[in-house]
């Protein structure tokens, strides 16, 4: 009888891992076959399993056999993992650290700005029993329902392993590291008790989790949910490797993605500095890349307070307490609540809203409950047959009705630097450039090295203000290349977007697109 499929924290199958299934008339034990299947010749019934496998968790777990119903068991590999709960706190709250480590681990606070500025040792961490500060994962899909570390073998008070938010706002990294070298980082985003600076930034909590794929699915590895068998190898069995017409959404309904999970996309190592290249696939559009432009607002002298999207979200951010909204990099997953909220800001209360990123705001997203949240992807069958600009326009708006901007495919992975096309306009005040002279050509971004327009890039749409002024646009080929624009609203609002994921890669190691993001700010929030 198939009694179930054992898999790892990236559902991929486990071979050869020892299942041991008890009952009251004794015991059986199999081992895990190549596919991660798992054998054996019981009645069916309740029994309790113990598996073991060397370099993962063992674990005892009770579970009902049923012919024709196999259950997905699921190991942890034995390494340094970690993240904070919950992700996004305000001042003098407090957080839960979720720490995995099979090894004794020192915790440490930084804050991440121009510089990694140390907080505070928190502490060294074990216990007296042996592996016991190693997690429990839940069984089955627990991309849906949070893996929900601590949840077993702390439940002292002693135990509870919580840290009070600085005063201060901004990224803060928690370092958890063993005596033997292994290290980990994770990301704790510090707001404001009450707000410090005209100017709030956000991190883009959302597009992270979107990404986040462990636990074995994101909204881009089996958005729509689980294959019923753990994957052996992934170039022979994701349609997005076997199949050149896939269509990565494809369906009307999309599995949820819980917040409550680690979040290896956003590990920085510990020799990384602000000024260093942003190296890896990952790090690029995420929580690394984000930092580089708060580094560059430390280093210019501008004050501002962190939030976070889920934050803004969720009604602690309130926008009237700010001349000045900016979001970076690639903010990809918004709610509806938040983008007709910022452009009624923009449109009716005078708000100054800068987008240095790209790809934004081009999916709805829904929350489902205070952790989980729903991916609306629509079929992008439909999308092209209504002539829909974005999955976000599929249920709402198009995002260039905020922005002035929308994501087109034609830039996808170039980069580039930009040329400029209106050199009076205020912007670009001292840099001294003139019609038809490019800017942007150093970056920091390693993935698609090659200047500030690119990653991914936006351009006008029939959708943007008609007021919508272009200032520069990138030279990627194909007329691929981000365009910068510029708008006012009635109110006294401004729109400011440059239309590139990679801006913030270049802000700290070119001049002009420093000086031009200067510019805005200055005036913005005057």
């Amino acid at each position: 009888m198939l009694i179930g499929y054992v898999s790892d924290e990236r559902y991929i199958a486990l071979p050869d891992t020892i299942v041991e299934l008890i009952n009251e008339q004794g015991s059986v034990e199999t081992r895990s076959r190549a596919s991660g299947a798992v054998y054996a010749d019981l009645t069916p019934g309740p029994y309790e399993v113990i598996l073991a496998r060397q370099g993962y968790g063992s674990k005892r777990v009770q579970i009902n056999v049923i012919d024709g119903r196999p259950y997905q068991f699921r190991l942890l590999i034995d390494s340094l993992l970690g993240y904070a709960w919950p992700r996004c706190v305000q001042a003098g709250d407090r957080a839960e650290f979720r720490v995995h480590s099979h090894k004794a681990y020192k915790l440490e606070l930084f804050r991440y700005g121009i510089e990694k500025e140390f907080i505070q040792t928190i502490g060294w961490y074990d216990e007296h029993g042996p592996r016991a500060t190693v997690q429990l994962s839940p069984d089955g899909d627990y991309t849906q329902t949070g893996i929900q570390w601590n949840r077993f073998g702390y439940t002292s008070p002693t135990h509870k392993q919580y840290q009070t938010a600085p005063e201060r706002s901004g990224l803060y990294y928690f370092h958890a590291s063993t005596a033997d070298g292994d290290f980990f980082s994770f990301p704790w985003v510090v707001a404001p008790a009450q707000p410090s600076a005209p100017i709030a930034v956000l991190a883009n909590d959302m597009n992270w989790n979107a990404y986040n794929n462990f636990g074995g699915r994101s909204n881009y590895i089996h958005p729509d949910g689980f294959p019923p068998t753990p994957t052996v190898n992934a170039r022979l069995e994701l349609n997005r490797y076997t199949n050149p017409e896939h269509i990565n959404y494809d369906k009307e309904e999309y599995a949820p993605l819980s917040f409550d999970r680690p979040e290896p996309i956003n590990h920085i190592p510990l020799h990384v500095q602000a000024t260093d290249p942003i190296e890896g696939r990952a790090a690029c559009h995420v929580a690394e890349a984000e930092w580089r432009y708060l580094a560059w607002m430390e280093r210019e002298g501008f004050a501002y307070d962190l939030w976070s999207e889920s934050q803004l979200h969720k009604g602690a951010l309130n926008l009237d307490d700010y001349q000045v909204l900016v979001i970076t990099t690639h903010p990809e997953y918004w709610s509806e609540e938040m983008y007709f909220g910022v452009k009624k800001w923009v449109f009716e209360r005078g708000g100054r809203l800068m987008y240095l990123g790209g790809n934004g705001l081009n999916c709805k997203v829904e929350f489902l409950d205070d952790s989980t949240m729903k991916v609306w992807n629509g079929d992008a069958r439909q999308q092209q047959a209504r002539g829909a600009e974005s999955r976000f326009s599929l249920y709402a708006e198009s995002e260039a009705n905020l922005l002035g901007v929308v994501f087109t495919e034609t830039g996808i992975m170039t980069a580039a630097p930009y040329q400029v096309l209106d050199p009076d306009h205020w912007t670009l005040e001292g840099t001294g450039m003139k019609a038809g002279d490019i800017f942007g050509r150093e970056s920091l971004h390693m993935r698609i090295p090659g200047g500030a327009s690119g990653h991914e890039t936006d351009k006008r749409s029939p959708s943007s203000p008609a007021n919508t002024h272009v200032i520069a646009r990138g030279t990627n080929p194909d007329e691929g290349g981000g365009e910068i624009v510029h708008f006012d609203t009635p109110s006294d609002g401004q729109v400011f977007s440059v239309g590139s994921i990679t801006w913030p890669a270049s802000i700290l190691v070119d001049d002009v697109v420093s000086r031009m993001t200067a510019n805005v700010l200055r005036r913005f929030s005057r």
